[in-house]
């Protein structure tokens, strides 16, 4: 993996270089400087019907990141992908026929609270439809984190985006005053029970579950789970697996922040009592851990969800791009999962963002694709620079197809021209980048700043306007310039993925 600095081609006037470049493959040769032909002004009509090979290109498969969020919790109901993230003052939902244009569905607000006790760091929302209401379950506190308590809210109809009012506090009797967080559905046997993170003498992050008489009422004291996890501090976000007649309980450990935060399981029989903790059995070992070879770190806090037609069972999660500590750079994705021998899921290895999948069983798909930096494309898609660009295989599995191009060059471009109605860039992040102005069809630049306080892979750099469908050009510009806490002024390009619906 390329080292966090970056070098540039040389040039006949002096230049500052910041640091130095590790490459770990063969270097890919400069693309020429090629200036690309200007889109057409015009816009063309939608066709009607497009080419077999562009419907090919264009349906049944998507690439992570699904939304730049932590904490994610998703359902498929009546057509539709309805995801939520935590976002820290309210809950937000995505709405997506298609798992493949989450990233670029609007958002809808569906919850957020007055009562000042209640009103700040919401974390990882959950929903789930008992009758005909949605049961919309948070922990928030009132600026102090020690104050997270959960709470349940009820939609006024039958529909996951509500809108939804306040409907209880659920704290367990013997835990009335204590720290609570991430809230998770059990339902077992014909009953409802909360189980959640939260203090008990195990660790001040670890698993209780207490039962409900109703989706919004506890109904007696919560018990403590023994929950192994391969380091001491967090035993976090239960959610449940109903298969063979077992139920699967999996849970993340360690700090959120390391790159070791990772994914553990217990099951209990389907006729057994689940708060009597003797009856869980401890599964050893994680069941879904970093992959340094995918550049992927901290898979965790997760659910399930079935694909449309019911056929798959799919695990949605966040991870990291990088090995440094840190609670940013979390991004939702999602993959397959399976079933082992003895009845256990088996959740698999983290693919690496960007790798291809097939979209879930029954997923009607976007009509969308790919351009990468050196110019390959699944679609209707291209790329081409003015000035000497850097480019080779050196970012490894931080970046699509394990390349890409980055200069610091005032004045050098790189345009891509596309067919569809929007386009999202992905490329690294780095402590050594700067601002690029972009434009779309020539029109008005506007800056964006491509430093991160660390180094990141396949971040969202850029989201497009809604388009015209119709062919377009997005052209990015290196300034040369950058902020203050940036070394330098690198501008990367890497994916590029366009939408046409």
């Amino acid at each position: 993996m390329r080292t966090q600095s970056r070098t540039t081609v040389p040039r006949p006037s002096p230049r500052r270089l910041f640091g130095v470049l590790a490459v770990l493959g063969l270097v890919l040769a400069a693309l020429s400087a090629v200036r690309p032909t200007p889109a057409a002004a015009a816009q063309t009509e939608r066709p009607a019907i497009r080419s077999a090979a562009q419907q090919a290109a264009a349906t049944g498969t998507f690439r992570n990141p699904l939304n730049t969020g932590p904490d994610p919790f998703m359902t498929y109901w009546n057509g539709n992908y309805y995801l939520t993230t935590t976002q820290g003052g309210s809950t937000r939902m995505w709405r997506s026929p298609s798992l493949s244009t989450l990233l670029t569905a609007d958002p809808v607000t569906v919850w957020t609270d007055t009562d000042a006790s209640r009103d700040r760091d919401v974390w990882a929302p959950e929903f789930y439809r008992f009758g005909d209401r949605w049961y919309l379950y948070y922990t928030a506190d009132d600026g102090t984190d020690d104050h997270h308590r959960i709470y349940v809210a009820e939609s006024d109809r039958d529909d996951p985006a509500g809108p939804y009012h306040f409907k209880a506090k659920l704290a367990p009797p013997n835990h009335a005053a204590d720290f609570a967080i991430d809230p998770g559905i059990l339902q077992h046997n014909g009953r409802l029970y909360l189980a959640y993170s939260g203090i008990n003498a195990y660790q001040h992050n670890g698993l209780n579950i207490a039962p409900l008489s109703n989706p919004y009422t506890v109904s007696g004291d919560a018990v403590a789970i023994n929950a192994a996890g391969g380091c001491p501090e967090v035993r976090e976000g239960p959610e449940f697996l109903y298969r063979n007649g077992r139920t699967w309980m999996t849970y993340s450990t360690c700090d959120t922040g390391k790159p070791d935060y990772q994914v553990w399981m217990m099951s209990l029989p389907s006729t057994a009592d689940p708060l009597v903790p003797g009856n869980w059995t401890q599964r050893q070992g994680p069941v879904f851990s970093r992959a340094d070879d995918h550049g992927v770190f901290g898979p965790g806090h997760h659910a399930f969800f079935r694909s449309p037609d019911g056929t798959q069972d799919w695990i949605v999660y966040h991870a990291k791009t990088t090995s440094v500590f840190t609670y940013s750079d979390r991004t939702t994705r999602a993959q397959r999962i399976g079933w082992n021998a003895d009845g256990s899921p088996n959740l698999g290895v983290p693919l690496a963002t960007g790798a291809t999948q097939d979209l879930p069983s029954g997923d009607p798909g976007p009509g969308g694709y790919w351009i990468n930096d050196d110019g390959r494309s699944n679609g209707a898609g291209t790329v081409a620079y003015t000035g000497a660009w850097n480019s080779g295989t050196g970012c490894a599995a931080q970046c699509f197809w394990g390349d890409d191009h980055w200069s610091d060059r005032a004045g050098n471009t790189a345009t891509y021209t596309f067919t569809g109605t929007r386009i999202a860039l992905l490329s690294v992040r780095d402590t050594g980048n700067g601002y690029a102005a972009l434009s779309i069809d020539g029109g008005a630049e506007q800056r964006l700043d491509y430093y991160g306080a660390i180094r990141t892979g396949e971040t969202l750099q850029y989201l497009s306007p809604r388009l015209s469908y119709g062919q377009h050009t997005l052209r990015v510009r290196v300034t040369g310039e950058h902020d203050g806490q940036s070394g330098a002024s690198f501008v990367s390009v890497d994916r590029a993925e366009v939408y046409v619906d």
